[in-house]
This record gives structure tokens, sequence and C-alpha cells, in this order.
């Protein structure tokens, strides 16, 4: 599948909230909320001690994103990452460059 069908199937992919002229906040919402709950710590661990999705969640916060909204986005970017991986056959392999 793509990586906005993958994102919505775990309920990450925000959804306005807007009728007419009035216009509110994006929530997530929808698709699995076991899934959604499953990737919650692992963008926390992936926050701390991965380089590449920390350097991601310290520029959201940097343009003045809230926590939560860039660790949805990490969340997000993990399931993304796996959908990629099934769809090629391959293993994740950390990059030895950065190592």
């Amino acid at each position: 599948m793509g990586r906005k069908q993958a994102g919505s199937l775990a309920g990450l992919v925000p959804h306005c909230r807007e009728s007419g002229q009035w216009k509110g906040k994006s929530f997530i919402s929808g698709g699995r909320k076991p899934l959604r709950d499953a990737l919650y710590m692992p963008a926390l661990v992936a926050m701390r001690f991965n380089p590449d999705l920390r350097a991601k969640y310290t520029a959201l916060r940097a343009a003045g994103k809230p926590a939560k909204v860039a660790l949805v986005a990490l969340m997000r970017k993990l399931i993304e990452t796996a959908n990629a991986l099934v769809k090629a056959d391959r293993f994740w392999v950390a990059n030895r460059a950065c190592a």
C-alpha cells in the first residue's frame, strides 16, 4: 500500500474539522487504535536514540510544533518506513556512515 494509505490505516493522518467559514484544528482519528497505541513507545525510543528521527523531532520542535504533534509525526514515519521495508522485502540496516 502507499505511504498515505499506511498512515491512514494506523489512524495517523490528520483530519480537518471544517464547516463553511469555520475552521478548527486537525486531529488524528480513525484507523486502528491498537496499532496507534503500539507505535507510541517505539516513537519515544526512536526520538531519543535514532539520530535521523531525533533530528526530525528537533526540527519540528524548533519550527514551533507541540511535542505531541512532533511525536505523532515520528509515529507516522515509523509506519511508513516499515511499510517501505515490507514492500521492498528487505530488512532495516543502520546507516553505518553515521555510526
